[in-house]
């Protein structure tokens, strides 16, 4: 599933958000954004997600422009914050609300949860915690198995590795690039980590001021070296 963008315009107030005339993620690919604090990679996604309107432009998601229908969410799983959390329930009920929510049994919810057991690492089902007094490591997981329950073919996360130990982000990576090889999803990860971005992306957006300034392919892992330059990591 593509997604695609024109003439897409975001301020708020004197400060431009996000100012792309044209872009292209690509159906199956792997698209990580970087760029620093207050380059817009947040608004991007939330403009992706139709949750904040445009000033102008549009954003098609399967040829789907998503302002004007919400059929596009069949295939859609985010996670952005954990406003996307009901932190009133626990881990193991807010799974299954997704899934009763989307026609899915008990038992077809914990089947798709069993691929997760290595990435919770025994810290998330099962604790009788609610999700509101979880770390905020568990409470990313949670978000991040959430958005990734259904198994969406469009799958959008921003920054990830957050919160998230060494172990964890380890873990992560390769749930991402595996769920990307078996099921061909289209995934876009934002993120500070440029090591782990470069690891799982197949091409990278550079974002400044809203704009994106440079789209490189990374399908051998090259980008790292021009990443390191722009933003001068010694």
């Amino acid at each position: 599933m593509d997604i695609k963008i024109y003439n897409l315009k975001k301020t708020f107030g004197p400060k431009v958000a996000v100012d792309i005339e044209e872009f292209c993620i690509n159906s199956g690919e792997i698209l990580g954004l970087v760029g620093n604090n207050g380059a817009g990679k947040s608004t991007l996604f939330r403009l992706i997600l139709d949750l904040v309107k445009a000033d102008t432009g549009k954003v098609l998601s399967g040829g789907i422009d998503v302002s004007t229908t919400e059929d596009w969410k069949d295939w859609t799983g985010a996670y952005v914050d954990d406003s996307f959390l009901i932190d009133y329930l626990t881990p193991d009920e807010y799974f299954q609300f997704i899934g009763k929510i989307s026609g899915r049994t008990e038992d077809e919810v914990n089947e798709h949860l069993s691929s997760f057991d290595h990435f919770m690492a025994g810290e998330v089902r099962g604790q009788d915690k609610l999700i509101r007094n979880l770390s905020a490591g568990n409470k990313q997981k949670v978000g991040i198995i959430g958005a990734m329950l259904l198994k969406p073919q469009v799958l959008i996360l921003d920054e990830p590795f957050n919160f998230l130990d060494p172990s964890s982000q380890s873990a992560m990576k390769r749930l991402l690039v595996d769920y990307n090889k078996t099921t061909g999803a289209t995934i876009m990860v934002s993120s500070h980590n440029l090591q782990h971005t470069v690891d799982i992306s197949s091409r990278i957006a550079l974002l400044e001021n809203g704009v994106i300034i440079r789209d490189i392919d990374n399908s051998e892992r090259q980008a790292a070296t021009e990443l390191e330059n722009y933003f001068d990591v010694q």
